[in-house]
């Protein structure tokens, strides 16, 4: 019975926008820290996290990035790949806060190819505000709940980046003030 708490949970982190679209956003208060110091951290963690994309847009306000994350069928007894969700990351920063967000859920099913291993469908992107005539019930749901439970790691990856980045710079501006003197023992 937790278990089951446990995923419903996750598929109700996703919530929709006013373009009906699914998105996970989150705001986060960095008190003390100014916007350019979280928009670098932020540029940081976007070309170490999502080092293999190629669509990493950087503007004056915005970070985004487009990044993608396999999904595994809930049905089946062996557990195998079924397809994979793109997604797009956005990153704001302002003086003590930032936010983020991920939105443009894109699922691509995964077949057996003839040499036994899982590969994407061509032309077969279904979007995950429009799966639901498309897609199992069961098999949405358990998307929608590996969907959720990957933006909230996401998120606390991000925070944790964030929170090291910023702590490492204070303590190596510690260290440099240190000074040893060889003469007086």
């Amino acid at each position: 019975m937790a278990f089951f708490q446990f995923a419903s949970a996750q598929k109700n982190l996703l919530a929709r926008d006013e373009n009906n679209k699914y998105i996970y956003y989150q705001i986060v208060d960095r008190p003390g820290v100014s916007a350019d110091s979280l928009g670098k951290q932020a540029a940081g963690f976007i070309k170490s996290f999502f080092s293999t994309s190629k669509d990493i847009i950087s503007n004056d306000t915005i970070l985004s990035a487009k990044g993608y994350f396999e999904t595994y069928s809930v049905l089946a007894f062996a557990k195998h790949e079924s397809g994979k969700i793109t997604f797009t990351f956005s990153f704001e920063s302002r003086a003590n806060k930032y936010r983020f967000w991920l939105t443009d859920f894109v699922f691509t099913p995964y077949e057996r190819n003839r040499y036994g291993q899982f590969v994407p469908v061509i032309g077969r992107d279904i979007a995950l505000e429009q799966s639901d005539i498309k897609i199992d019930k069961k098999e949405l749901e358990g998307y929608l709940d590996q969907t959720g439970s990957y933006c909230q790691d996401l998120g606390a990856r991000l925070k944790l980046y964030v929170v090291q980045d910023h702590q490492s710079k204070k303590g190596a501006a510690t260290e440099q003030i240190k000074k040893i003197t060889t003469q007086n023992w």
